[in-house]
């Protein structure tokens, strides 16, 4: 996983980006936590979300903490409705599994944007 704030057509933005060659993308619970801080900086700054999507799902090795995430971020992603700020998610290829059901499909805005 990647974070990083930034500006997207003149306008601050947090964005957070998997990385697809270290274990699969997968997500585990640094996954899920450095999702989180995005979430809360969004929410405290003010600024829209982009989380660009590419997963084989939850993190195996970690088990039941893995699985965990998924609720995590989809509560954190309701706070993010709730402060009415934008998420956009962009999926690409692969992105499925655990990531598929919970914050890959929550977005204001979901986009495929597919890898070749």
């Amino acid at each position: 996983m990647i974070a990083a704030e930034g500006r997207l057509g003149g306008r601050a933005v947090q964005m957070c980006s998997m990385e697809s060659r270290f274990i699969g993308g997968s997500m585990g619970s640094v996954v899920g936590e450095m999702i989180m801080r995005a979430i809360e900086r969004s929410i405290a700054q003010e600024q829209p979300l982009i989380i660009v999507s590419a997963s084989g799902g939850a993190r195996m090795q970690e088990g039941a903490v893995s699985l965990m995430q998924m609720a995590k971020i989809s509560a954190g992603l309701m706070k993010l409705d709730e402060a009415r700020l934008p998420y956009l998610s962009v999926l690409t290829d692969p992105t499925t599994g655990g990531v598929t059901a919970s914050y890959a499909m929550l977005g204001d805005l979901t986009s495929r944007n597919p890898v070749r």
